[in-house]
């Protein structure tokens, strides 16, 4: 593994989706840490964030879509006013929240989860 930035962002730029989107990834509540027995998790659509860094901090809403492309996560309730009129949703990095509320609706995310508690 090189250590040097510009051959790391290079990595992280040219990766495939399915690797990407394993790096979208955000830090569990405290509760959820302690029920799932899990640290971190994907950051999926619906799940429900607090954003902990930056100008939006202390703000919590649900996801309403992830970008995969650039890494980031848009969550609902934070925008920004266009130039031209309008709002936008404003991207944030996964690294800058913590997922409050888990979105179970997929089986699959379910069934790992509890694979995990059984472990423990």
């Amino acid at each position: 593994m090189s250590s040097k930035p510009s051959k790391v962002r290079k990595k992280l730029s040219t990766s495939p989706p399915h690797v990407r989107a394993k790096q979208i990834s955000s830090h569990l509540s405290e509760g959820l840490r302690s029920k799932y027995d899990v640290r971190s998790l994907r950051v999926r659509k619906d799940d429900v964030v607090k954003v902990l860094r930056g100008e939006y901090k202390g703000i919590e809403g649900k996801v309403t879509g992830v970008d995969v492309k650039t890494g980031r996560i848009m969550v609902e309730g934070i925008t920004r006013e266009k130039i031209a009129g309008g709002t936008t949703p404003v991207k944030i990095h996964p690294s800058k929240v913590i997922i409050m509320k888990l979105n179970l609706d997929d089986k699959r995310r379910k069934e790992k989860l509890e694979a995990r508690m059984e472990e423990a």
